[in-house]
């Protein structure tokens, strides 16, 4: 008989409203998250990398001419994109294009800062826009760029996973900065510096882990550059070959980053 009454207030437990089940709210995994799920699948074939040091850039996506036709009917409807303006010159200001920022992220100080949010918003409740990063916490900054040299600095000491650099303003919402060839990015994960463009991944060296870092793109040199702020110097450089406008670009998996821009270039990097 008792275990008869055992049985019935385990019954009687369950079924009580607050135990209840709260209705499914879609989850939004972390960097590392979603690449232990992307792996496994039928897709793995194209995602590695052959550098083990960084298991968290393993997953490669789809380049814009790989893409389905759905995908590139997405790329020309995005042809319609409006930037606040168009820079040419130096002393480059921008702020973060919240348009972009994915749903795990949230814009403060005047949308100059961004923090990760590890469970982020229910994707229901954002605002629907082609602008916006479906799959990866990555925003844009507002301004393309289309010639020039321009420089940026963003304190970093309250994260530990992020990555900064450029991206075409067109390029796949369904990406991530670093993986597709039309991104250029310097990333910090496990404690490593590493560049990072089309899924090709080159460690950075003798950086240390600094609170600002800065960021020098010269878009008819065809090179984005580190910048160890207090030198100055450039730590690394990546080169490429700029055919279409970019803007500053922002990866986001941990703590909260801070970008300052209108910024002099510094004399010595000149």
């Amino acid at each position: 008989m008792w275990l008869a009454a055992v049985h019935g207030a385990a019954v009687a437990l369950c079924s009580s409203p607050r135990l209840q089940r709260a209705p499914e709210r879609k989850r939004h995994y972390t960097y590392q998250q979603k690449e232990e799920r992307h792996v496994s699948s039928s897709r793995r074939k194209n995602m590695a990398i052959p550098i083990r040091i960084f298991p968290l850039c393993r997953w490669a996506g789809r380049t814009l001419s790989s893409l389905s036709a759905g995908h590139r009917r997405e790329v020309s409807l995005s042809a319609k994109r409006r930037f606040i303006c168009t820079s040419t010159g130096n002393h480059l200001q921008f702020r973060l294009d919240e348009r972009t920022a994915h749903s795990s992220l949230d814009l403060f100080k005047k949308d100059t800062g961004i923090i990760y949010r590890m469970l982020g918003l229910d994707p229901s409740q954002v605002q629907d826009d082609p602008e916006r990063f479906r799959e990866w916490a990555v925003v844009l900054g507002d301004k393309t760029i289309s010639s020039g040299r321009h420089y940026w600095e963003v304190t970093v000491k309250k994260s530990q996973e992020f990555r900064l650099g450029v991206a075409e303003t067109l390029m796949s919402r369904d990406e991530c900065v670093g993986t597709s060839s039309s991104s250029w990015v310097f990333g910090y994960a496990q404690r490593k510096w590493f560049a990072m463009t089309g899924s090709k991944v080159v460690p950075v060296t003798l950086v240390g882990k600094p609170d600002r870092v800065g960021i020098l793109l010269d878009y008819d040199g065809g090179f984005v550059g580190l910048v160890d702020i207090e030198k100055p110097r450039i730590i690394h450089t990546l080169g490429a070959r700029f055919t279409a406008p970019v803007c500053p670009a922002f990866g986001l998996w941990d703590g909260e980053i801070l970008t300052h821009s209108g910024l002099e270039e510094p004399e010595d990097l000149k």
